[in-house]
């Protein structure tokens, strides 16, 4: 299998070079990461500390250090054992690959700061108010199915739409 996607690359990358256009389905089989997932992806921290540097390596400075547990990161890109990461107000930077789980998190986002999120009793809008949620409250998140996520935190278990949370693409389904 990997000599296909082999294959595929270098079809992709002489059809680039070529300026051939090449279907969007050959240019997505044709993705190849260090860890043979997709890019991009959300992940979370591992780790209360973790460092995140300027580049993808031990080498590169540690720009600024992230101390939450859990919270949701997209993975952008890879090199080798690092991972590109993404956070919800938009932050950049490389992370050694074992600090990041692919335990499913997200968190809470609002158009205006001081709204309330609310998590319903089922994937209804008209079913009963479980909690209100603050944005920015991490949630683990547990399933997602037709714009609606069953999430769990501290103190609370519910059903928020899925366009609230950072951390969940609009169209994904979580099992």
């Amino acid at each position: 299998m990997k000599s296909g996607r082999v294959c595929a690359l270098l079809i992709s990358v002489l059809g680039m070079t070529m300026g051939v256009s090449l279907p969007l389905h050959a240019a997505k089989d044709a993705a190849i990461t260090t860890s043979g997932l997709p890019v991009p992806r959300y992940v979370s921290l591992k780790s209360d500390h973790v460092n995140v540097r300027g580049g993808p390596t031990k080498d590169h400075d540690v720009a600024w250090v992230y101390t939450r547990a859990g919270l949701p990161v997209e993975i952008t890109a890879e090199f080798e054992n690092w991972r590109r990461v993404r956070d919800s107000e938009g932050a950049e930077g490389w992370v050694y690959h074992s600090l990041l789980s692919g335990k499913r998190t997200a968190v809470v986002t609002m158009k205006q700061k001081d709204a309330l999120a609310p998590l319903y009793d089922s994937a209804d809008p008209q079913s009963a108010v479980a909690a209100k949620l603050q944005v920015g409250v991490l949630v683990q998140v547990k399933k997602c199915r037709e714009s609606w996520c069953r999430v769990t935190g501290n103190g609370f278990d519910g059903w928020i739409e899925q366009q609230r949370l950072w951390g969940v693409y609009g169209d994904e389904k979580i099992e």
